[in-house]
């Protein structure tokens, strides 16, 4: 089982970082995730009741939590169970696994920021960090946008390629199912707004929980591919300062590994918020410093590959 939970990992990491997401695929056929927002939505219009108790939203969002888990790891579980055994299903369980992991998504839509902001076109910069990121983007300049666009590079890398791998290698497709299940329901419902304070809370616990082991493993191979002990060190020393109990992890590691200053002061909706600096000596970020993080975003997903593939060779003997 571990042989096969690695062996279709690293095929899905390698057919996500040739193909990523064709849009021609995905204008004619719901995204997976689409289907598990769809789901998540729902249960939120139905379970989430404004009139309730707050401890009565935090269950009832912990029910929609476990019946959305429930029902799409079960699915996941059917179609493994049913595609394994043969070289077709195998096929079809990576192309679906590769639907899951985000490492070509992510590097488009960061290097759409790095182009135009590497040739001074800051409005164009700023439209592309538009998509990426949540904070106001309007008044950024080189240095606010780059390092916006690094950070998001930062926090993805692990939310969106190396948790999935980690949760795919455990456990195989249920596995990567699950966590996507629960990080889009962090990403839908697990917010401190008015509505989903309460009903959002244990997608938002469950997820801190899923992503802790993969977010200091991000760091730490961040960390290695740039032969960095800075990075290490200010991993260590700054990663507990950021309001996630999670992103600080990648962040503080790109930011020794770049030697730049990452998080503090920035805008929400016209509110501004004091996050402490990340590796307060570090530089400030620049163009040049977005398109060094891209690289080592790579080197991290290869690197990546490489250890899984191995594994499942060395597993295999």
């Amino acid at each position: 089982m571990v042989t096969s939970n690695l062996s279709l990992m690293a095929a899905a990491m390698v057919l996500d970082a040739l193909i990523g997401d064709p849009q021609w695929l995905y204008a004619r056929l719901p995204h997976p995730v689409v289907w598990m927002g769809t789901l998540l939505g729902w249960l939120d219009i139905r379970l989430n009741k404004d009139a309730s108790h707050a401890s009565t939203r935090i269950a009832w969002g912990g029910i929609a939590l476990a019946i959305s888990i429930a029902i799409f790891a079960w699915g996941a579980w059917l179609l493994e169970t049913t595609l394994s055994g043969s070289l077709a299903g195998f096929a079809i369980l990576v192309l679906l696994t590769s639907t899951l992991l985000a490492q070509r998504s992510l590097y488009d839509h960061v290097r759409s920021v790095a182009l135009p902001l590497a040739m001074a076109d800051l409005p164009a910069a700023r439209s592309a960090l538009r998509n990426i990121v949540g904070r106001d983007v309007e008044q950024l300049d080189e240095t606010g946008i780059g390092a916006a666009a690094i950070e998001s590079l930062a926090e993805n890398l692990s939310d969106g390629v190396i948790a999935p791998l980690f949760w795919g290698c455990l456990l195989g497709f249920p596995g990567i199912v699950a966590y996507k299940i629960i990080n889009t329901a962090d990403s839908m419902i697990g917010h401190r707004t008015p509505r989903h304070l309460f009903f959002g809370r244990m997608a938002a616990r469950l997820d801190d929980l899923v992503n802790l082991i993969p977010a200091r493993l991000t760091g730490v191979l961040i960390a290695v591919v740039t032969v960095s002990w800075p990075a290490f060190r200010i991993m260590f020393a700054d990663a507990m300062k950021h309001r996630s109990p999670n992103a600080g992890w990648p962040e503080a590691a790109m930011a020794g590994a770049l030697n730049i200053r990452l998080s503090g002061p920035r805008a929400y909706h016209g509110e501004l918020t004091h996050e402490p600096w990340l590796n307060t000596a570090g530089k400030a970020p620049d163009a040049r410093s977005l398109q060094i993080a891209l690289a080592v975003t790579v080197r991290v997903c290869t690197l990546a590959i490489i250890l899984v593939g191995a594994g499942a060779v060395l597993f295999q003997r």
